[in-house]
């Protein structure tokens, strides 16, 4: 069977009426308890006086108390409209004057003792029983005769029922229209909650606008605040998968033409050498499509919204700036590039992602080497500066990069002109949001040779 679903408005009405239904319950127990007790007092005074009538029809006869109680008198002394009547009454030596001779035989008690009154039977009846040593005359010697009265509990229940009802009905009532009172309040101080369901069920699902926070309730207010905030941050996730998808469909659209027409061409070609020309063909521009493909995926996953990925560790800079570069020797000879790695003189401790921080050295070391000329120089530092930050730069010997331009060269796809290597225009992007990702600073110059280009990135140091 399925639990049904909790709901706010039960919850209220259960914690603002749940107290009052307790409260009425007890104070009914407790009505009760003051009814009865009442009504006791009430007729337990009848009863006495209806002991004293008897008692007044004792004669003492030869010495002995006699109950000369006529049929008619007792009749009219015991008659109840309600309630059944019995009484008896025992001299001191423990004969019966008279009486119900059903009555149950009271508790020991001494001829001293007030009047007593408890809860007894008389052939199955329940009744209020009184039980009293009461002298026969008013003479200073009188003798005491004990006398039980009882009577049945009819008229007792039914004035304290009529107690409780007086003191409980008008509760009851102000607890019905409480309820109704309640139940009204919570339905409009909910109703600001319903109108928001609607706003959020009734949107596209394309809509990530943030919801209006009009006339919506300080408690709620923070959790809406939140929904917000995770809008917005779905929404820059969307916009960049949108970006990401429609780059990738701009920049793999001519490649793969590209090898169609190749394909093409070496279908139709019978020649063998040409065949082998085309073959060649096809894997240079295979290559620089597994190149742009690796390109693509390197700016997805190094998006801002990538932060939480990421896997900051202490690093040497200097060290690991050195082993990176190092995996570049046999490209920079292969070009002959002279590249170099001029280190700091102590450790610099940075918080960075390894993957991260070696992918945005490969893509300024590749730069550097792909715009450099054949016998050009290209040189890693690394370095301080300032007490709070260090220092990452390549410079190279290629074409300095004009002035206007160098804000520029850090977006998406962007690529000078008149420039012979083939690229994408993704690589300075993704060294751009690497570095932003590590709350770093890139900066572009030129050599202090004045040939080329310097390459700079601030990284701030690790605290301690």
């Amino acid at each position: 069977m399925r639990k049904p679903e909790p709901r706010l408005q039960r919850k209220l009405l259960a914690w603002l009426l749940g107290p009052l239904a307790v409260l009425l319950v007890l104070d009914t127990a407790a009505a009760y308890w003051n009814a009865q007790r009442f009504s006791n007092l009430a007729y337990d005074r009848a009863l006495l006086e209806i002991a004293r009538e008897i008692v007044l029809h004792v004669r003492i006869e030869g010495g002995r108390p006699r109950l000369n109680l006529s049929e008619a008198a007792g009749n009219v002394l015991l008659l109840d409209q309600e309630d059944l009547l019995f009484y008896r009454v025992v001299a001191d030596d423990g004969a019966v004057l008279g009486g119900d001779v059903g009555m149950p035989q009271p508790p020991q008690m001494p001829r001293s003792a007030k009047p007593q009154f408890y809860a007894d039977a008389v052939r199955e009846h329940p009744v209020r029983m009184m039980l009293a040593w009461m002298p026969v005359n008013t003479g200073t010697a009188a003798p005491l005769v004990r006398v039980q009265v009882a009577e049945t509990l009819r008229k007792r229940s039914r004035f304290a029922w009529e107690m409780v009802a007086n003191v409980v009905l008008p509760q009851l009532l102000l607890i019905v229209m409480a309820t109704a009172v309640v139940w009204f309040g919570i339905s409009r101080g909910l109703a600001p909650l319903q109108r928001l369901r609607h706003a959020v069920s009734d949107r596209s699902h394309l809509d990530l606008s943030p919801i209006d926070t009009h006339d919506v309730p300080g408690e709620v207010r923070p959790l809406v605040d939140e929904v917000n905030q995770l809008m917005s941050r779905l929404g820059r996730t969307f916009d960049f998968q949108n970006r990401f998808v429609a780059d990738a469909a701009h920049q793999l659209k001519t490649p793969v033409s590209g090898l169609k027409a190749q394909i093409e061409l070496a279908l139709r070609e019978n020649d063998v050498e040409r065949v082998r020309h085309s073959l060649a063909q096809l894997y240079i521009s295979a290559d620089r499509l597994s190149r742009l493909v690796r390109q693509l995926l390197s700016l997805a996953r190094n998006e801002p919204g990538a932060l939480d990925a990421m896997q900051l560790q202490p690093l040497d800079l200097n060290a690991y700036a050195l082993e990176v570069s190092m995996d570049w020797v046999p490209e920079a000879i292969k070009r002959h590039i002279d590249l170099g790695f001029e280190g700091g003189e102590h450790a610099l401790m940075i918080d960075a992602d390894r993957d991260r921080l070696r992918e945005l050295i490969n893509n300024l070391i590749d730069n550097a080497i792909r715009y450099s000329q054949s016998g050009g120089r290209v040189t890693v530092r690394t370095g301080g500066s300032g007490a709070d930050q260090c220092r990452l730069s390549i410079s190279d010997d290629g074409p300095a990069i004009p002035v206007q331009e160098r804000e520029r060269i850090f977006e998406r796809f962007h690529r000078l002109l008149g420039t012979q290597e083939d690229g994408s225009g993704l690589g300075l992007a993704i060294v751009s949001e690497i570095a932003t990702l590590h709350r770093a600073r890139i900066t572009l110059e030129e050599d202090t040779d004045g040939v080329g280009n310097t390459f700079s990135v601030f990284f701030p140091l690790r605290a301690g």
